[in-house]
């Protein structure tokens, strides 16, 4: 790059600026965003069983992360009649940098919620329901007790229904976590995100240590099925990814999914690599040979892909 000067004014008095390192062309701006590579490509939804919950959803305006979140499988989880629903609103206490939720201040608590949630997952003939929620730091139970009465709620109204809750971390607090024990949802999913090095980075107010020692209180105290994600493409590397997946199976983890991380907007944390689906398939084969029980690994895949068949 030819070494470009300008005079620039700088407390009173005009200075000479090397500026080719600090002014970007819009091309060059462009090249920051990485192009997604071809492997990359989301199926357009199809199916008889997807369009009769499209058309649930619509005629009766229930809140799906699927739909909302955009997400890349929706019409493959929904023609296997799975789906994902957020509670506790949908704004979280916490600034994780790869998340699109928003952050701030959340609303009080909607008592109904559980009611219905569990009314939405009967009315769209769900056979799996993924449960998640925002953190709520800012509530004394961290929001447990409506995660408990969600899952009451929907083996009272949908009792057919099997469920996952893909749960916070509740801040570690073992009251809270016993609540969720305790209404015995048949998979209960923390997800650890990232490698070690990259937890303060990606999840600021997370603990690794933490999130680990949650996943192994909930299989000590009888949890049924654990699982947890992890995202690939932050920075990590392979060495990093090989200690994440033993140390979530030392903690006794079932499940784990691997997929690729993609930017929400441009005030999240950028892609530093989209991984090769060659090697997403050599993560999920060490995997297996750790002794979990599924493994979901590839660029597409997120932590309610093939959910319905962790159950077994």
């Amino acid at each position: 790059m030819s070494t470009k000067i300008l005079e620039k004014k700088i407390k009173g008095n005009w200075t000479k600026v090397d500026i080719s390192k600090t002014n970007k062309t819009l091309e060059q701006r462009k090249s920051d965003f990485k192009k997604k590579p071809d492997w990359i490509r989301v199926k357009l939804p199809t199916g008889k069983k997807y369009s009769e919950i499209r058309g649930l959803v619509d005629k009766y305006k229930l809140n799906t992360i699927c739909s909302s979140g955009s997400c890349p499988n929706m019409g493959e989880c929904w023609g296997e009649g799975t789906a994902t629903f957020m509670i506790l609103g949908n704004i979280c206490t916490r600034s994780c940098g790869f998340c699109g939720v928003k952050t701030g201040k959340p609303e009080s608590v909607d008592w109904e919620e559980p009611e219905k949630v569990a009314k939405s997952i009967s009315v769209m003939k769900i056979k799996h329901a993924v449960i998640t929620s925002v953190d709520r730091d800012d509530l004394q139970d961290q929001g447990s007790i409506i995660w408990a009465e969600t899952v009451k709620s929907v083996r009272r109204l949908s009792p057919g229904t099997t469920m996952e809750t893909l749960i916070p971390d509740f801040q570690g607090v073992e009251r809270h976590l016993d609540r969720i024990i305790e209404v015995n949802p048949e998979v209960i999913s923390h997800n650890i995100e990232t490698v070690r090095r990259l937890t303060r980075e990606v999840r600021i107010q997370a603990k690794y240590d933490r999130s680990m020692a949650v996943l192994k209180y909930l299989k000590d105290n009888g949890a049924r099925r654990t699982k947890s994600g992890i995202m690939l493409g932050l920075g990590e590397t392979e060495s990093e990814v090989l200690e994440t997946l033993r140390d979530l199976r030392n903690a006794k983890v079932d499940v784990v999914t691997i997929g690729q991380y993609l930017q929400p907007s441009k005030r999240h944390l950028p892609v530093k690599e989209f991984i090769e689906p060659t090697k997403f398939n050599f993560y999920k084969e060490f995997a297996k040979d750790l002794g979990f029980i599924h493994v979901e690994s590839g660029p597409l895949v997120r932590s309610s892909y093939k959910a319905k068949k962790h159950i077994n």
